[in-house]
């Protein structure tokens, strides 16, 4: 596909005004649609090439049944990065932000139960949150399982009483004496710490013990480290999973009971919220095929993780048609989260009738 930066100026315009209209009709564009809207002043010819060009540079897709396009993943990507416009809240969406959240306020939650159900009522889509568990979570027990001489399973025990599991594939061979080994090194040397605790002169004192095999030190510590610092044993929360069948896109009852299937297994949940990166504190789209669960490959998820004065303490997502209404979506969660951050004292929303600016995300 074709580097964005090639886009001239009426393909941006043109681009949003399809995946606008497509989100608002869901159905194909045309340019008879466009050239009725009365946003462009050039020919309908002109905007059928306009549109072709973008076909081919992999932004729009035509159906076979319709001489209208619809937006590819990478439109809905491009759309999302460069041409959205921000939602603006108005003074009565401010207040019942703020209401909503500050008579929760007690127990944190109650907190994340509350803008779950507020950001499904807000968006007609549906939302979850998840609560991670209070820090300080270690590890008790360590053991490698050598499936062959590139793949091992990590079996983490934590100091909950949780049993964690990774796979890790390898570039290089690792022997079965290699990964004993490390397995007796770990136990021995970082069973009883956080991932916080595991710092770099040990695992470069752990590669100096383990000799010709210290190649092995840097992948798994990196795994160990990943697994007691996900999500996994979190709170969880779903709100509005009836209002999904609003919309066609889910009118397949077949894949709409496996996606609640998913949405009812709280691992699936946990797993697919720690590979969305919901730790790092930003707000994260992924779109149809992004998504790490085949599942979710036909909607989108857009997440947003909480953040205290002891580090991450959730995450509230959204879940909805890949053509959803991404600027109203975004601008909830980030008015969401920064209100919860408020009310733990970390941050504050912005004032009635403001979008956040790049500075307050």
């Amino acid at each position: 596909m074709s580097g964005s930066s090639e886009l001239s100026e009426r393909k941006k315009l043109i681009l949003k005004a399809i995946i606008d209209a497509h989100i608002k009709l869901g159905e194909p564009v045309g340019s008879k649609y466009l050239t009725q809207s009365q946003q462009f002043s050039c020919s309908s010819a002109t905007i059928r090439n306009e549109m072709a060009e973008l076909e081919g540079m992999g932004y729009l897709e035509q159906p076979h049944t319709s001489a209208g396009r619809v937006p590819s993943v990478a439109g809905y990507r491009f759309y999302v990065d460069s041409l959205i416009d921000r939602y603006r809240f108005n003074a009565g969406e401010i207040e019942r932000l703020r209401r909503a959240i500050r008579e929760k306020q007690a127990e944190m939650k109650s907190i994340l139960e509350a803008g779950a159900k507020l950001a499904s009522s807000m968006t007609n889509y549906t939302a979850l949150a998840i609560q991670k568990k209070s820090a300080g979570i270690t590890a008790s027990r360590f053991e490698i399982v050598r499936l062959d001489a590139y793949n091992l399973v990590l079996v983490i025990m934590t100091s909950e009483g949780s049993v964690k599991t990774r796979h890790i594939k390898l570039s290089f061979e690792a022997s079965p004496e290699s990964v004993m080994i490390l397995s007796e090194m770990m136990n021995n040397n970082i069973s009883g710490l956080g991932a916080e605790d595991i710092s770099l002169p040990i695992m470069m004192e752990m590669e100096r013990r383990m000799g010709p095999f210290d190649h092995l030190v840097s992948p798994v510590i990196k795994a160990v480290c990943e697994e007691l610092s996900s999500f996994d044993g979190g709170e969880l929360s779903i709100e509005g999973l009836n209002r999904l069948l609003a919309y066609p896109e889910y009118s397949d009852m077949g894949r709409f009971r496996e996606l609640l299937a998913m949405l009812e297994e709280k691992d699936d949940v946990v797993r697919l919220i720690d590979n969305a990166g919901a730790a790092d504190g930003n707000l994260h789209v992924y779109i149809g095929s992004e998504n790490t669960v085949k599942i979710m490959e036909g909607s989108t998820l857009v997440l947003k993780s909480l953040k205290g004065a002891g580090g991450t303490i959730g995450a509230i997502g959204i879940i909805g048609p890949v053509r959803m209404d991404y600027s109203r979506v975004i601008s909830v969660l980030e008015g969401l989260t920064s209100q919860i951050a408020d009310v733990i004292g970390t941050g504050a929303l912005p004032p009635p009738g403001d979008a956040l600016t790049d500075e307050e995300k």
